[in-house]
């Protein structure tokens, strides 16, 4: 089969469905045999399902359009990061990469792992293996050699992250007022409230950077976007085994980071027993966690650092561009702040 027999997203608008077509073909064994599309799911913007025909039977694949840089991250992860710290199996492996014609897109091709991820899901089993998993990562990883790399090719989510996103949070909230810009009283209101926050946070940095030096444990690598949608737990032969997908934001940092977005993602009353897996997880590794108060501030700091990472992007759309949707970004991310609760109940 040709790529002209390939009816792939033809309609979709999306960028590099060409050169989709033809690592699509060498995944599917080149052609031979012949094979058609049968279906197409749209599930994100840029995230398709497809179910395809071969002589073999039917397959179903992900295809995901990423920039470059976020693609060579996956790629690095799944192809080099993790085997080498003896956790290949741990993400799905990448089948196929297209960069279109331009170099501003790259496609990449992955097994489909259906609709096993742990959204809306507090089954006991299945949790319990995702933590074992999230515990095994992080316990290899820790130390490793190779940290310098992920840290360069990835990002550092320890203390750097947190103070350099309130610092550029608190620029850029600082540039929106006269003369550059002119703002209603409530959006003002907002702006300064946003403003008390995060220099609050900045003036309560040494004691978060003295928690997480004394308390954070081993840097290790990370996953950086550990939400219950990026995480699956598929049932096999040999039992449940948990995938983690989609490392875009993978980098180098305490485990806190990881765990309080995962924790969070879960109801208050779950999470003590959840940190109880996750802690007889890397016991076996010799690690120990910190008591619950330790933790409740690490936890706070990598959330708070992810809100004023929210904060940045909104404002610079506003100078830059006048985007009225900005603002009520803004006030989302307010609300975040004024809503957050320590992940561990006191």
């Amino acid at each position: 089969m040709t790529e002209e027999h390939l009816d792939l997203l033809d309609d979709s608008g999306q960028a590099g469905v060409a050169e989709l077509r033809g690592a699509l073909l060498d995944v599917l064994g080149g052609g031979v045999p012949p094979a058609s599309i049968l279906g197409q799911q749209r599930l994100k913007s840029r995230v398709f399902r497809l179910r395809v025909e071969t002589d073999g039977g039917t397959r179903s694949l992900i295809v995901k359009r990423l920039d470059p840089a976020t693609a060579r991250r996956n790629q690095l992860v799944a192809e080099r990061w993790l085997p080498l710290m003896g956790l290949g199996d741990v993400a799905p492996a990448v089948l196929g990469v297209a960069a279109d014609r331009n170099g501003r897109w790259s496609w990449h091709i992955h097994e489909d792992l259906g609709d096993w991820n742990l959204k809306g899901e507090n089954d006991p089993a299945r949790v319990k293996v995702a933590l074992e998993a999230i515990g095994r990562l992080h316990t290899l990883a820790a130390e490793h050699p190779l940290l310098p790399e992920c840290r360069r090719q990835g990002g550092d989510l320890g203390i750097h992250y947190f103070a350099s996103n309130l610092r550029d949070a608190v620029r850029g909230l600082a540039a929106l007022q006269p003369p550059h810009v002119d703002l209603s009283a409530e959006r003002a209101d907002l702006r300064d409230r946003l403003l008390a926050r995060l220099h609050r946070l900045l003036d309560d940095q040494p004691r978060r950077a003295q928690a997480l030096e004394e308390f954070g444990g081993p840097e290790t690598l990370l996953h950086g976007d550990l939400w219950t949608t990026n995480t699956f737990v598929v049932p096999t032969p040999d039992g449940l085994r948990a995938k983690l997908i989609d490392w875009d934001h993978a980098g180098v940092g305490p485990v806190s980071y990881d765990l309080s977005t995962f924790l969070y993602r879960f109801p208050a009353g779950l999470r003590p027993w959840m940190l109880d897996c996750y802690r007889e997880a890397v016991r076996k590794a010799g690690w120990r966690l910190p008591g619950r108060s330790e933790l409740n501030l690490l936890f706070d700091t990598a959330e708070c650092a992810r809100y004023a990472n929210r904060v940045i992007w909104p404002v610079m759309a506003f100078l830059q561009e006048r985007a009225d949707w900005a603002f009520a970004e803004l006030a989302e991310v307010d609300g975040w702040f004024e809503a957050l609760e320590p992940v561990l109940p006191a």
